[in-house]
């Protein structure tokens, strides 16, 4: 069971299993939509994973304590997860010939699920509840079951044996679990770019909230919840510590299942991920019926959001549109304010991904906009590069709030021209992150990068947060010499009589002489 007695050529890594995953999906190529598929793929992983911990370390134990099923399965009983036998990725695969795949799959999970009690259900809704195997998105019933069939001896393939003893750490399989993610959301267009924010932006908020031990974290709107396990890395690797806690809500059922398994496959128990509307329906609420608060809260919500909620927020029992009521089509503020009603009052800081729109939108956007600044709420504004994130090209901007800030001052940070780019991507690479995070924490004017505005100079502007208003990124232009435009010019023109009278020489030598 030890890793050290495997050989370096048994051990695997993580290329191998990322290649063998998006193999995997040609299955469903030509059949259904990524976006459809992904739920598939990912479930399938998550049982591939958790059957073969469970086989691992049954073999461990046996080669321990001998052939004693009995004083096998007693000890199996305290796993961090229970796997019924019949539930097993094994069980399912040895009988992919039968017909009744996808109701067999399905029992299995459900399965899995009534063993494990809380760990794959949050009030009573189950994480496997919006995915069944056995749904005619694959075709009738032949074409369903040799799909299915093709999916099981897919993960049944040498390189995706995941037990512990050959894959190593738990990262292995959660760093795959966020590269089909990724790739999911960078074929999969703007619907599926919803529920993953790109790694090097979850890094960068990461770095600029800088999480320490004992911090709570919630991201109100968290997807896959990529963001919210970068915010507890963090914690983990600039203190050695696990002493912290994740929350969050997702609105779309079977992404709150993709948040969920993600949380099991990096080893994120302390987690609390609920599922329902953030905006009209707030779930993560203190034993007195308020909503909780939070050292930091994050997210990167829907861009401009119609159908927000607008027509229940004037009555809002939780009084979050206090400062104003957000557009009936934009719902960007309503994400905002509610975060912002989320921080704890000495610790509490966020970060939050806007279109550029709500730096200088007039109307009811305008007046929050002048609250929130005047209550000395905001602290920074940063620009990012376009193309960052799928599904949109538009560059967007990180705001970042802070609840006991010691001055009134906000910092203006324009990173849009820092970037690699991509064929159909841009990257923020390390030494960007580097820097953005630098400046931030230096709090000194940058020429032409970074600015530190006073809030008499935001009135001045109207409170207007449009970037170029305080980063002046104008570059002059060279002085142009016409002396020496004109000596060039004249040099031409005699280069040019040069060969016109070489040209008529040629002509007239072949006869077509004037």
């Amino acid at each position: 069971m030890n890793d050290t007695a495997m050989s370096s050529n048994d051990r695997i890594n993580q290329d191998s299993i990322n290649k063998a995953l998006w193999n995997a999906c040609d299955t469903f190529r030509g059949t259904i939509s990524a976006d459809t598929y992904k739920d598939f793929i990912l479930t399938m992983l998550f049982l591939k994973y958790i059957s073969d911990v469970w086989q691992d370390h049954y073999d461990g134990y046996k080669a321990d304590y001998g052939d004693e099923p009995e004083l096998i399965e007693e000890m199996m009983k305290n796993e961090r997860f229970v796997l019924p036998k019949a539930a097993s990725f094994y069980a399912l695969y040895e009988r992919r010939h039968e017909p009744g795949n996808g109701e067999r799959i399905d029992q299995a999970l459900h399965a899995i699920e009534e063993a494990n009690g809380t760990k794959l259900k949050d009030a009573g809704k189950s994480v496997f509840q919006d995915i069944s195997f056995n749904t005619d998105k694959l075709g009738e019933e032949k074409q369903k079951n040799t799909i299915l069939r093709h999916l099981l001896e897919d993960f049944a393939k040498p390189e995706l044996n995941l037990k512990p003893s050959r894959v190593g750490t738990l990262d292995v399989i959660g760093n795959a679990y966020e590269y089909l993610i990724k790739n999911f959301a960078a074929s999969g267009g703007q619907k599926a770019g919803e529920f993953y924010t790109p790694p090097e932006v979850s890094d960068l908020i990461a770095e600029l909230l800088d999480p320490q031990p004992g911090d709570s974290i919630c991201d109100p709107a968290c997807g896959s919840a990529s963001l919210l396990m970068k915010c507890g890395s963090k914690v983990r690797k600039n203190h050695n510590s696990k002493n912290y806690a994740l929350y969050g809500q997702e609105a779309i059922g079977s992404t709150w299942s993709l948040a969920k398994m993600n949380m099991f496959l990096h080893g994120e128990d302390n987690h609390k991920i609920e599922w329902g509307d953030t905006i009209r329906n707030p779930k993560l609420l203190d034993k007195n019926g308020d909503l909780m608060l939070f050292d930091i809260v994050t997210a990167n919500p829907p861009f401009s959001l119609d159908k927000w909620g607008h027509d229940e927020a004037e009555h809002d029992k939780f009084s979050r549109f206090r400062r104003g009521v957000p557009p009936k089509t934009k719902g960007d503020y309503a994400f905002i304010l509610h975060m912002i009603e989320t921080l704890k009052p000495k610790t509490g800081r966020m970060g939050v991904v806007v279109p550029h729109g709500v730096l200088f939108r007039g109307s009811s956007e305008g007046k929050i906009r002048q609250q929130l600044i005047d209550e000395n709420l905001l602290d920074a504004v940063i620009g990012l590069p376009e193309k960052l994130f799928y599904g949109t090209g538009i560059p967007a901007a990180i705001l970042l709030f802070k609840k006991n800030k010691n001055d009134d001052n906000v910092m203006f940070i324009d990173a849009s021209r820092d970037f690699k780019a991509g064929k159909n991507q841009n990257l923020l690479t390390e030494e960007n992150i580097a820097k953005i995070v630098a400046t931030y924490h230096a709090g000194k004017n940058v020429d032409k990068y970074a600015y530190v505005a006073s809030l008499n100079e935001i009135k001045e502007n109207d409170y207007n947060l449009n970037i170029p208003r305080y980063v002046d990124t104008f570059e002059e232009e060279e002085e142009i010499d016409l002396m020496a435009v004109r000596g060039e010019r004249e040099q031409l023109k005699a280069q040019l009589t040069e060969l016109e009278t070489e040209m008529a020489k040629y002509l007239e030598e072949l006869g077509y002489g004037a």
